[in-house]
């Protein structure tokens, strides 16, 4: 989806917003963090009250379907323009974003985000559906790991 009524404005500040119950999007999200940026980037919960607080007129249940991006003059990307602006903002994916920006690009970057956007309702990201309301962790430096509901000290017991 091209973004919405502000067609030739600058992108300055990009906030992103994804599902912090996917496992996929959270692992995408901490590995947004660790990278250098172009452009200032801020990364929010979809849907949360902060998302709802900043952009009330979006339809934040469709933020919760496809990764939706948002720039500072109110320019509005979905799914897969939504995957190429946010690697247009990283100093290390730029020149892919100009390649995904193209006609054959585009088509490979809505590929890549239907495959996505399937194995997420499989729940097959990491092997299992993970969801940090089930006691899963994640640690970009360990990965997923599981810690039963009162077991965050380490003193579990067996029954």
């Amino acid at each position: 989806m091209a973004p919405t009524g502000t067609a030739g404005a600058p992108v300055r500040r990009l906030t992103v917003l994804y599902d912090a119950e996917c496992s996929l999007c959270t692992h995408v999200r901490d590995w947004l963090l660790r990278q250098p940026l172009l452009v200032p980037m801020e990364l929010v919960p979809a849907a949360s009250e902060e998302a709802r607080r900043r952009f009330p007129g979006l339809d934040h249940g469709a933020c919760l379907e496809e990764v939706t991006a948002v720039g500072d003059a109110g320019q509005v990307y979905r799914g897969a323009a939504a995957w190429v602006v946010v690697l247009w903002a990283l100093r290390d994916h730029r020149r892919l974003a100009h390649r995904l920006s193209t006609p054959a690009g585009a088509r490979l970057a809505r590929g890549a985000a239907l495959a996505a956007a399937q194995w997420r309702r499989a729940g097959q990201w990491g092997g299992g559906s993970y969801r940090r309301a089930d006691g899963w962790v994640y640690d970009p430096r360990l990965g997923w790991s599981y810690s039963p509901p009162g077991c965050g000290d380490g003193a579990c017991t067996t029954r």
